[in-house]
């Protein structure tokens, strides 16, 4: 393998010439960009030694770091891309080694390289759902398969053995330092929020959430060898035996902190409260945790002490923290960013980090934000105007979930909106998430019904005040979003020119047949049962229901291999389409749900924009009906 140099290894945008598809006029061709970037997990023993994820030739690769050096190395090479990736004590490199299905196994290497080895012998390949990893080199696995999720456990590189197998969809959430004790969240869909554990597979404790609780998540094990609370305060700060389980509680409203302790059980910590949601994780020395907040489409960073049962502010930069973590010694590093700022990783004790491959020069656009009035409160709109004049050609960019939220962060997909001309609009609906508990369950007019309201509501709102162009308005939405998006075609079709939809459900009912245990439990929990049960409440939530309503011309991206959105129930929709006459092209990509190959983020970015510039601001009636059935269906 080629291991190329740090420089050549950073996590560049992947860049294509656009061959001036989507320029109008004197405007020059924009590059189509687009680029993950990750917070490199830290050895816990040696915290100069990082792997990460970065870029390699279009495809999402494991490197490994050496702050002191400087120097990045390639672990992997596979075709399809690696996403999965983490050190251990020993500075042992781990990653998900997974087909194109996305089922595999986890595999390592010794940090300054050489052969690599399957983490544990005998597991079966499936979907990953969870490593967890002891400084004693003992190795818990989750894997999903056949409906169901398989928790192993073994020595690093051994034989592993069964520590039980869940119905439906499950997480393993950690181990504890000694190995004794092992967190499981889910099956999705159960009451059953969190399960503890031993390794011989007994059960030590059922965490519920539901009922007056709410929900609970489970985030990980108190680290070892933390500093002694003091003996009147060690027994409330942790377990008898120093075992401790941090988890994160939905309680009247709020989001608060809660620890689950052997003996003990679990104790919520009323003065760690937070309006909206939260994630958190303990200091290296166990003696805090730092919580990172959501909060209207921003974060903030908080420090919680338990033995002072105080809250304090972490000073950020205002914009979005799409990671942050204290590493050993108590350096803060931080992947920031803002809708005008491309990612850049921070360190609050200078440690060298991986360099972010980055746009050079500036973000285009005026990005600016929109509370418009609704029925449950103000919706909130993160707003990016290109330098034409206004009111401009507009997309609605609709993120998927729906327990999800658009933030104040750079995004390739507006970058190349914008510079190509389009205002932008991305919209958190009622059912986002950074605006708390009622915010997530307002959907008075029912699923996806509810958002398109607001979709609309914003829309015109923005063409009142004179920002974008009522004639030339479109969405364009992946996954949930793009579900959204095709329901808004069929229900408000006066509204939209044109919809590209990329990766979406298209039939309620028929996704929910198909697609993964926790999708399905997501439904259950939406639309209160299966289609079966409530069947008119699907259909009436269904895109494919309102075929015959649709009058904009639609772009419809799928993947053979997608396992969330099925392809079977967007092949039926499109085949509604066209008996329908609705102008409509298709594109299909040989990949799953999740792709971690650039070049297919880039195709389908050339073929939207382009979509888009031909029908808001090349064609003479966007949104005409096709001359005769499927004659636009490619």
């Amino acid at each position: 393998m080629t291991r190329p140099s740090a420089a050549e290894t950073r996590r560049r945008p992947v860049e294509v010439p656009a061959d001036g598809a989507t320029a109008v006029g004197e405007r020059p061709a924009p590059r189509f960009r687009t680029y993950r970037a990750e917070l490199p997990d830290v050895c816990p023993t040696d915290p100069t030694r990082m792997t990460f994820t970065a870029d390699a030739e279009g495809r999402c690769q494991v490197f490994t770091w050496d702050a002191t050096t400087g120097v990045a190395e390639q672990v992997t090479d596979r075709p399809g891309g690696t996403l999965h990736c983490a050190i251990d004590h020993d500075a042992r490199v781990w990653w998900f080694d997974e087909d194109a299905d996305g089922r595999g196994h986890w595999r390592f290497r010794p940090f300054e390289g050489g052969e690599d080895r399957p983490g544990l012998e005998g597991v079966p390949d499936g979907a990953p759902r969870g490593l967890a990893l002891t400084s004693r080199g003992t190795v818990a696995v989750a894997t999903a398969a056949d409906d169901g999720t398989t928790v192993r456990i073994g020595r690093r590189g051994g034989r592993a053995r069964t520590v039980t197998r869940i119905e439906g969809h499950a997480v393993l959430a950690g181990i504890s330092p000694d190995g004794r004790h092992l967190a499981v969240s889910g099956p999705a869909g159960s009451d059953r929020a969190v399960t503890v554990l031993s390794p011989d597979g007994a059960v030590l404790a059922v965490l519920r959430g539901g009922g007056h609780g709410g929900e609970l998540w489970a985030l990980g094990f108190r680290p070892a060898g933390g500093a002694d609370p003091g003996p009147a305060d060690q027994h409330r700060v942790r377990g008898e035996d120093g075992t401790e389980l941090l988890l994160v509680r939905q309680h009247r409203d709020r989001y608060v902190l809660a620890v689950w302790r052997p003996g003990s059980g679990l104790r919520t910590w009323e003065w760690c409260a937070f309006d909206t949601e939260i994630t958190a994780s303990w200091y290296p020395d166990g003696g805090s945790v730092l919580v990172r907040q959501e909060r209207h489409g921003r974060s903030l960073l908080h420090r919680a002490d338990p033995r002072r049962r105080s809250v304090t502010a972490v000073p950020t930069p205002p914009g979005t923290l799409l990671a942050a973590a204290v590493r050993p010694g108590g350096d803060l590093h931080c992947l920031w960013t803002s809708a005008s700022r491309p990612p850049r990783m921070l360190s609050t004790a200078g440690t060298r980090l991986p360099p972010l491959g980055t746009v050079d020069g500036s973000v285009p656009g005026d990005h600016r934000e929109v509370w418009t009035p609704g029925p449950d409160g103000p919706v909130h709109s993160l707003l990016a105007l290109p330098d034409d004049a206004l009111p401009a050609p507009a997309v609605f960019l609709v993120h998927g979930g729906p327990a999800d939220h658009d933030r104040d962060a750079y995004d390739g997909v507006v970058h190349s909106l914008v510079a190509s001309g389009f205002a932008v609009v991305r919209v958190n609906y009622r059912g986002s998430t950074g605006y708390g508990a009622r915010w997530r369950r307002a959907y008075p007019a029912g699923v996806g019904l509810t958002q398109v309201q607001d979709l609309a509501a914003v829309r015109a709102d923005l063409v009142r005040r004179g920002l974008v162009r009522a004639d030339a308005t479109a969405l364009w939405g992946s996954s949930w979003g793009g579900y959204l998006a095709l329901l808004a075609a069929g229900v408000d079709p006066g509204l939209w020119r044109a919809v590209v939809a990329v990766k979406p459900v298209a039939d309620c009912a028929a996704a929910h047949r198909t697609a993964t245990p926790a999708l399905r439990a997501l439904d259950e929990r939406l639309f209160g049962g299966t289609p079966e049960t409530m069947p008119a409440e699907y259909a009436r939530s269904s895109p494919v229901s309102y075929v015959s309503r649709v009058r904009a011309p639609l772009l419809v991206v799928a993947a053979e291999r997608d396992d969330k959105c099925p392809p079977g129930q967007v092949r039926d929709y499109l085949r509604a389409l066209a008996r329908a006459g609705v102008r409509h092209e298709a594109m299909w990509l040989d990949t799953g749900h999740d792709g971690y190959d650039g070049r297919d983020h880039v195709a389908v970015l050339r073929r939207g924009i382009g979509f888009l510039d031909h029908e808001l601001r090349r064609a003479g009636h966007p949104g005409s009906r096709a001359p005769a059935p499927g004659a636009g269906h490619t």
